[in-house]
C-alpha cells in the first residue's frame, strides 16, 4: 500500500517530476496514475518482486539510446528474459517522447509478458498499461490476451492482480469483477479491498452530487475500512486520508472525523507526515463548512496549508476542493492565503498557483481540475 508503494516510487524513480510528465498526459491518466503509485505492488509468487520492478524500470529509464539497442537484442537472442523487457519497459516510459518506436517496442514487450509471464510484477505497474485512447489497437491486443490469460490463469491471484490494474481506467466493470475474484480467493490478502476502494473512488470523478454519489463512496469507504482491519499499522496510516474523504463523501461524518482526527494525532515523522496534516485538515474543514462553521472551516485551510509537503503534494499538487467550496462563499482572502502557503512545497507546473491567484483577484473561481482529487 501507500507506506510502501510511494516511497519505492519516488525514492527509486529518482525524478518523480519526470516519470510523472512522461505519463501524465491529462487529468484522466494523472488521477489514474496516482492511484496505481499508491497501492502496495508486493504481491507473492511472481516473476520478481514490486521492488526489484521497480529497481529494475529506474535502471532502464536511465539507459541511454544505445545501451536500449544492447538490450533489445539480448531480448531477441532470449526471449525469457523478464528482467530485460522490465528495464526496456522502464526506458520506454521516461523516454517515449524521444523514441519514435516507443509505443511499438513498448506494446511489444507488454503484449509477451502477457501471453508469456502474466504473473510478472512489472504488469502490475503503470510502466505495463496502455491507453485505450491514446492507443486503441495496442490496447484491444493487450486486452484480448488478457482475457486469454485470466480464463488459463483464473485461481492465480497475481494475475487476476495484474490484469485488475490493467483494466482500471478503460474497462472499470472487469476490473471489479478480478478484484472481487481475488477478494473471495484470498479474503485476508488487505490488498484487495485496498483496491476495490480505489476503484470505486475513481468512479466518484464522473458522479455529480446526489444518493448514486453517496452510494458510490459509501461503497469504497466500506472496502477502505476492511482493508485497514486487515492491515498491519504502518499501512493502516496510510489508508487515513481516503478514509476519511470516501467517508464524508458518504455523508458519514462522524467516521470521517474519527479517520481526519487520527491523522492529526499521529505527529510520527516519515514521508507521510505532511499527508496526515494536509488531508487531516482538510476533511475536518470541510465537516466544519458542512455545519455552517465557516471560521472553522477557515482555519483548517490554513492548518493544511502549513504541512511541509510530501513526495505526492510536492510533486501532484495540494488538494483544492476546501478552498473552492469557500471561495463558492465569497472567502477570498484566505484563499488567497492558501494559495501562498502552498508555494513554499509546490513548485506549480505551468505557474498554476499564480493563475488561480489571478483568477480569484478578477472574482473567478479557478478551474482546479485534477486537483479538486488529489
Amino acid at each position: 500500500m501507500r507506506s510502501h508503494a510511494v516511497p519505492a516510487f519516488f525514492g527509486l524513480m529518482g525524478k518523480p517530476c519526470q516519470a510523472a510528465r512522461s505519463f501524465v498526459l491529462n487529468g484522466r491518466m494523472a488521477l489514474c496514475f496516482a492511484a496505481f503509485i499508491s497501492i502496495n505492488f508486493i504481491v507473492s509468487g511472481t516473476v520478481c518482486m514490486a521492488k526489484d520492478a521497480h529497481n529494475l524500470t529506474r535502471l532502464g529509464g536511465q539507459m541511454t539510446p544505445d545501451q536500449k539497442d544492447s538490450l533489445e537484442k539480448r531480448v531477441e537472442n532470449n526471449p525469457n528474459d523478464v528482467e530485460s523487457r522490465t528495464k526496456l519497459l522502464g526506458y520506454y516510459f521516461i523516454n517515449g517522447r524521444r523514441d519514435v518506436d516507443v509505443k511499438t517496442a513498448k506494446q511489444r514487450h507488454i503484449l509477451w509478458l502477457i501471453e508469456n509471464a502474466p504473473e510478472s510484477e512489472v504488469l502490475g505497474l503503470p510502466y505495463s498499461h496502455l491507453d485505450n485512447i491514446l492507443e486503441p489497437e495496442g490496447y484491444d491486443r493487450a486486452k484480448q490476451a488478457w482475457l486469454k490469460a485470466i480464463q488459463q490463469s483464473s485461481a492465480q491471484t497475481s494475475v487476476l492482480n495484474n490484469a485488475s490494474r490493467f483494466f482500471l481506467q478503460a474497462d472499470r466493470g472487469l476490473s471489479e469483477e478480478l478484484l472481487l475474484k481475488g477478494q473471495a480467493l484470498d479474503g485476508k490478502d488487505p490488498q484487495w479491498p485496498e483496491m476495490l476502494g480505489q476503484l470505486y473512488a475513481l468512479e466518484l470523478m464522473s458522479l455529480p452530487a446526489g444518493d448514486a454519489r453517496k452510494v458510490t463512496a459509501e461503497k469504497a469507504f466500506r472496502q477502505y475500512e476492511l482493508a485497514y482491519d486487515l492491515s498491519e499499522e504502518m499501512r493502516r496510516d496510510a489508508l487515513l486520508p481516503d478514509l476519511a474523504t470516501t467517508a464524508f463523501e458518504a455523508g458519514l461524518n462522524n467516521d470521517a472525523k474519527k479517520f481526519a482526527t487520527k491523522m492529526l494525532e499521529n505527529d510520527a515523522a516519515g514521508w507521510n507526515h505532511g499527508n496526515r496534516i494536509h488531508h487531516g485538515n482538510l476533511i475536518l474543514g470541510r465537516i466544519a463548512l458542512s455545519e455552517e462553521n465557516v471560521a472553522e472551516a477557515k482555519s483548517r485551510l490554513l492548518l493544511a496549508g502549513k504541512t511541509n509537503g510530501s513526495p505526492q503534494l510536492n510533486s501532484f499538487g495540494p488538494n483544492m476542493q476546501l478552498a473552492k467550496e469557500l471561495l463558492e462563499r465569497k472567502e477570498a482572502d484566505v484563499v488567497l492565503e492558501y494559495f501562498e502557503l502552498c508555494k513554499k512545497f509546490w513548485k506549480s507546473p505551468h505557474q498554476k498557483l499564480d493563475q488561480w491567484t489571478a483568477d480569484v483577484k478578477s472574482n473567478r473561481v479557478p478551474d482546479f481540475g485534477p486537483n479538486l482529487a488529489y
